[in-house]
């Protein structure tokens, strides 16, 4: 597998270079400082209602619109009416996104999956990817989402988010199956468990390690010893 390029380099920017003055998290004005600024993009899809993958982190709309209902409970029209954060910019779809990203930045999008889902979100992010021109890759804590990916689209870099390894004994067990099942070729991993056995071992057989979320310059210099790139917010990386 040829990993895209960027993907180790430059560093990425946590659902967009987003601030809380100037552009909200996962929106467009962020994908578009981001790749101005020449970092890489985190993203989050959902599953709109009628079946639309839209860029969304919360699996319910409150935190960011205000709005008492649930992202799967409406349709994408309905979706991308609603202002984040009381702002002009609203939930854009991922078609919308690809096209403002349009190949300037490396992407990587986090698949939130539903679960027992039926793999229609895989599905509509995949053909959505298959048809954009830049590099991207997908990601995601759900191994059955990154399985989804190996069937059927074994040519899409995926990477499997983790968190809690330092701890070892059973989250090690787990992590252990949950890449048996998404067989990545990258490991997206907190901070925290960069210096973890698992991640030690798959960074020395060759899975390259990305970091998050880094939130300083600090932090930042801690994590690189240990990692080949980070995801970053709150400050310019």
């Amino acid at each position: 597998m040829n990993l895209p390029d960027g993907l180790v380099s430059p560093p990425i920017a946590h659902r967009g270079l987003w601030r809380p003055d100037e552009a909200p998290e996962n929106s467009l004005a962020a994908f578009d400082i981001a790749c101005r600024r020449r970092f890489g993009i985190e993203l989050d899809v959902r599953l709109s209602a009628d079946g639309e993958a839209v860029v969304f982190h919360d699996a319910r709309l409150d935190r960011m619109t205000g709005a008492e209902a649930a992202v799967i409970d409406l349709r994408a029209e309905e979706l991308g009416s609603l202002p984040l954060l009381g702002g002009p910019d609203r939930i854009p779809t991922l078609p919308q996104a690809l096209e403002v990203i349009a190949g300037r930045a490396m992407l990587l999008v986090e698949i939130k999956a539903v679960p027992d889902g039926d793999g229609a979100l895989e599905a509509r992010t995949a053909e959505l990817l298959d048809r954009y021109d830049g590099p991207a890759a997908v990601i995601s804590f759900a191994p059955e989402a990154l399985a989804w990916f190996a069937e059927r689209s074994p040519g899409r870099a995926r990477g499997l988010d983790a968190l809690g390894l330092e701890e070892g004994g059973e989250r090690a067990r787990l992590f252990e199956a949950a890449c048996e099942l998404a067989r990545p070729h990258f490991l997206v991993l907190e901070k925290a468990s960069l210096a973890s056995a698992p991640a030690r071992a798959a960074r020395a057989a060759g899975a390259p390690l990305i970091a998050w979320t880094i939130r300083s310059a600090d932090e930042a210099e801690a994590a690189v010893e240990h990692c080949d790139n980070f995801i970053f917010e709150g400050f310019t990386a």
